[in-house]
């Protein structure tokens, strides 16, 4: 059982038992996804991959996806490598969160893959990222590298969308940042630019690459990019969530 008392409180739903029924059909309504997200609240990676049958790797070093991968199997998203939220039926993203013992975040976090060409028309009201932030089923996960990944322990899920001065912020940062790759900057991009979104390189390697245009409308090759939130964003959602000091 986990000892709540070294954690904020509200941080950790204490897991009853150790053994839950894991049901991994798809959740009808955002109650059900909710429920049965907080129930793996107190449970460690390797409790909740045993009920599942699905074996847990030493290291991420190979496998930075696989806590996502674990939660969207026993959770029952269904949008796999689809270009929509991973509960496309109730319009709802699912983002793993790693944190530390005090809620945290320890790293930035991935939205979706940045166009970086075929940009004409797209506003915020329509971008890609938008549509995945709309609504956001959150599980932190406490994270911390001397632990191992079979003993991570999930914290208290919770589901968020844009207040309207967050939404506010995401489209202004989103709009820098579309300008700046639309007039051929996209290289001269980097953490400073953004308020709560960042804009950096999003790929398995070095020699991936993806078509841009600079300044001059020339194309050429570069690494893909993404859309992350920053740190200090994540920690205020667990703050304003989670975190009774």
């Amino acid at each position: 059982m986990v000892n709540q008392s070294v954690y904020p409180i509200n941080l950790i739903i204490s897991a009853t038992q150790k053994t839950i029924m894991i049901s991994i059909s798809a959740p009808e309504n955002e109650q059900i996804l909710l429920k049965r997200a907080q129930a793996l609240s107190g449970l460690t990676l390797g409790e909740i991959a045993a009920q599942v049958g699905i074996k847990v790797p030493k290291n991420l070093t190979k496998e930075k996806g696989w806590i996502g991968l674990l939660l969207e199997h026993v959770l029952g998203a269904s949008a796999g490598s689809k270009p929509e939220p991973d509960f496309p039926e109730l319009g709802i993203e699912l983002k793993s969160l790693p944190i530390n013992h005090l809620g945290k975040p320890l790293e930035t976090t991935f939205v979706c893959v940045a166009p970086l060409i075929g940009l004409t028309g797209v506003v915020w009201q329509n971008s890609h990222l938008k549509n995945k932030l709309a609504r956001v089923l959150w599980v932190p996960v406490i994270s911390e590298r001397h632990i191992p990944v079979a003993e991570r322990i999930v914290a208290t899920p919770f589901i968020w969308s844009p207040s309207v001065e967050q939404e506010q912020q995401l489209a202004q940062d989103w709009q820098e940042l579309t300008d700046m790759i639309v007039l051929g900057k996209v290289e001269q991009i980097n953490g400073k630019h953004g308020d709560i979104l960042q804009l950096r390189p999003k790929a398995a390697n070095a020699s991936a690459k993806t078509k841009a245009f600079n300044h001059k409308g020339e194309p050429f090759l570069t690494l893909p990019r993404g859309f992350y939130l920053k740190t200090a964003f994540t920690q205020q959602l667990i703050h304003q969530h989670l975190i009774v000091e």
